[in-house]
C-alpha cells in the first residue's frame, strides 16, 4: 500500500519499506513506503501551497466537504471496522464504534466551525471611543498530525478534522505498526473534496518523520498522541522554530473504591475499562485504589469476571479481548508484570503470553507505592495493580503519586464524597461511578503534569487550530 503525498498514491524516494502485520495473528499483510527526508519535504512543500487556498475557501465551503468525509466514512464503515481489526487486532465489536464516531467528529467539526465567531472590544479604555476593534481566527498554517496506533482512525480524526475545518493543511504521520485504515480514510477524504496538497499522509519510521516534521520551521503546528518520552523529543525539536505544540502523551490512571461503593458497579467498571482495547488506551485505569475493607471482595470479583472474559478470534463479535500491537508490546507487559512481582506484589491471576501477542488479563494484589507501576510506571496492557488505603487522605496521596495526570474514576455511594475526591485528584477529568476509560467527542479531553499539554474536543480544540487576530479600526467613528 503507498503513502500519498500531494495528491499522488506514492513509493518512498528510496524504494524502502516497512512490513505491516496482523497484530492477532502475525501474518504478513502488506507493505508501506519508509519515508525519506526527501518524501517529507515534498509533502511540506505541498501543504504550503495547499493551504493557501484552502483557507482562503469560505467556511461554508470547508465545512460541507467536511460533512461529505464523515457521510463517506460511514457509508464504508463496514470496510474500515474490518481493517482496522485486521491490522491491530482490535475487536470488531470496538473497532466498529471507533470508525463510527470518526464520523460523528468530522461532522461536529464541520458544525462548530460554522459558527467559530470573533469578538467586538468595548469602548472602555480611556481613549478607544472612537475606534473599533475585532477579532477574526485565523489559520495556523500547515499542521502535522502524528498520530497513535491504539485508537488510529478516532485519535487522528480529532487533529485532522479540527485542523481542516478551519483552514490549515495537514500531513498525518500514522502510527508504523498500523497505518493502512487511516490511508483509507485519507483516500475517501480526498474522493469527498478535500484537495490532495490540503491531505496528506507519510508512512514510516516516527524517529525519522516525527523528527524532520517537529525541526522544520515550515511545520507551524504538532498535534501528538503518543509517549510521554515522545512528546519530550518532540517538544524539544520544536522549541527552535517556536511552533505551536499540542500533547496527549500517557498516563497511570487513578480508579479508587470507597468503603461505601456499590462492589458490582466497581468490579465491572474496573475490569471492563482495563480490558478494553487490550488495555492498551492512555485513559484506562490502571492503578486500582481500593478501601482496605473490600479489598479483598474487589479482587475476588473482579477476578471472576476476568476468568468469565470470551477470548478468541477478533473478528468474532462474542470475543472481549484483542491482542496487544506487537510481540514487542506483549514483552513489555511481562518484564512489568515480572518485575512487580519480584518487588512483592502477588499475583492473582494471568501474568503470561500467549499466541505471541496476546496477554491474560491479569491481577496484581499488595502492590505499595515503592513500586514503580504504582508511580513511574505506566502498563499498556490487561493488568490490574491493587493498593490499598485506610483514609481518604491516604487515597488522594496514592492517587496523586505520580507524574502522570489524565483521567481517574471514583465510586461511592456519597456523592459528596465522590465529588470531593474528584476535586483533589491532579487529573484532567474525574469519571464518577466510572472508570477513567471515558471519552465524549465534544469533551475538552487532555491531560496536567507530564500527560501533556492543551485540550483536545469539538467544544475546544477550533481555538488552538487557529489564531485569533484583532482588526483595529482606528479612529472610525469620528
Amino acid at each position: 500500500m503507498q503513502m500519498i503525498i500531494d495528491g499522488i498514491h506514492v513509493d518512498s524516494s528510496d524504494n524502502k519499506t516497512i512490513d505491516i502485520y496482523n497484530s492477532a495473528t502475525m501474518e504478513f499483510i502488506t507493505t508501506v513506503p519508509s519515508a525519506t527526508e526527501q518524501d517529507v519535504n515534498r509533502a511540506i512543500e505541498a501543504a504550503q501551497v495547499g493551504q493557501v487556498a484552502w483557507g482562503d475557501l469560505p467556511q461554508y465551503k470547508r465545512s460541507a466537504i467536511l460533512q461529505k468525509c464523515a457521510f463517506a466514512i460511514e457509508a464504508n464503515l463496514k470496510e474500515l471496522s474490518e481493517s482496522l481489526t485486521g491490522e491491530m487486532g482490535k475487536i470488531i465489536s470496538e473497532a466498529r464504534p471507533e470508525i463510527a464516531v470518526s464520523a460523528q467528529i468530522f461532522r461536529g467539526y464541520a458544525e462548530m466551525a460554522n459558527h467559530k465567531y470573533g469578538h467586538t472590544m468595548s469602548d472602555y479604555q480611556n481613549g478607544s471611543e472612537t475606534d473599533i476593534i475585532f477579532t477574526r481566527h485565523e489559520p495556523i498554517g500547515v499542521v502535522a498530525c502524528i498520530s497513535p496506533f491504539n485508537y488510529p482512525v478516532e485519535l487522528c480524526s480529532q487533529k485532522m478534522a479540527a485542523a481542516l475545518a478551519v483552514g490549515n493543511s495537514v500531513i498525518i504521520k500514522p502510527a508504523t505498526d498500523n497505518p493502512l485504515t487511516l490511508i483509507k480514510v485519507v483516500e475517501l477524504c480526498h474522493e469527498a473534496g478535500v484537495p490532495g496538497n490540503v491531505l496528506q499522509i507519510v508512512t514510516g519510521r516516527g524517529s525519522v518523520i516525527g523528527e524532520l516534521l517537529s525541526k522544520d520551521p515550515r511545520i507551524d503546528a504538532i498535534s501528538l498522541t503518543g509517549s510521554t518520552e515522545v512528546g519530550i523529543s518532540v517538544m524539544k525539536n520544536a522549541a527552535d522554530t517556536i511552533k505551536a505544540v499540542f500533547l496527549e502523551l500517557g498516563g497511570n490512571d487513578p480508579f479508587v473504591v470507597f468503603e461505601d461503593a456499590d462492589m458490582e458497579l466497581a468490579v465491572r467498571e474496573a475490569a471492563s475499562g482495563r480490558v478494553k482495547n487490550a488495555g492498551q488506551t492512555c485513559c484506562s485505569p490502571k492503578r486500582f485504589i481500593v478501601h482496605n475493607s473490600v479489598k479483598a471482595e474487589f479482587v475476588a470479583g473482579v477476578k471472576a469476571y476476568l476468568e468469565n472474559l470470551r477470548l478468541g478470534s477478533p473478528f468474532d463479535e462474542t470475543v472481549e479481548l484483542g491482542s496487544l500491537i506487537n510481540e514487542n508490546a506483549a514483552k513489555d507487559v511481562k518484564k512489568q508484570v515480572d518485575s512487580t512481582i519480584a518487588l512483592g506484589a502477588k499475583l492473582v491471576c494471568g501474568g503470561s503470553i500467549y499466541d505471541r501477542t496476546y496477554f491474560e488479563p491479569t491481577i496484581l494484589d499488595d502492590v505499595t507505592l515503592d513500586m514503580p507501576i504504582a508511580t513511574t510506571m505506566e502498563c499498556f496492557g490487561p493488568v490490574l495493580p491493587v493498593l490499598g488505603f485506610d483514609t481518604f487522605e491516604e487515597a488522594i496521596e496514592i492517587a496523586n503519586k505520580t507524574p502522570f495526570g489524565l483521567q481517574g474514576g471514583v465510586i461511592s455511594r456519597d456523592m459528596s464524597l465522590a465529588i470531593r475526591a474528584a476535586s483533589k485528584i491532579k487529573v484532567g477529568a474525574v469519571v464518577i461511578n466510572g472508570s477513567g476509560n471515558y471519552r465524549n467527542c465534544d469533551q475538552p479531553f487532555g491531560g496536567v503534569k507530564m500527560s501533556g499539554l492543551g485540550r483536545e474536543g469539538i467544544c475546544c480544540t477550533l481555538d488552538e487550530m487557529t489564531q485569533e487576530k484583532s482588526y483595529i479600526l482606528k479612529n472610525v467613528l469620528i
